[in-house]
């Protein structure tokens, strides 16, 4: 795994592509977002 392998981080910033295992600043945000709503209802 590295470079060529699209399923890595590192293959998606050498192909300069995004998706599941590099995701794009605002997706990450709002995933955040929902993990933190989901921890504080489960308190």
């Amino acid at each position: 795994m590295g470079k060529g392998d699209r399923r890595t981080k590192k293959g998606k910033r050498f192909k300069g592509s995004y998706g599941k295992y590099r995701l794009k600043k605002r997706k990450q945000r709002k995933r955040k977002r929902e993990r933190q709503e989901e921890e504080d209802s489960d308190s």
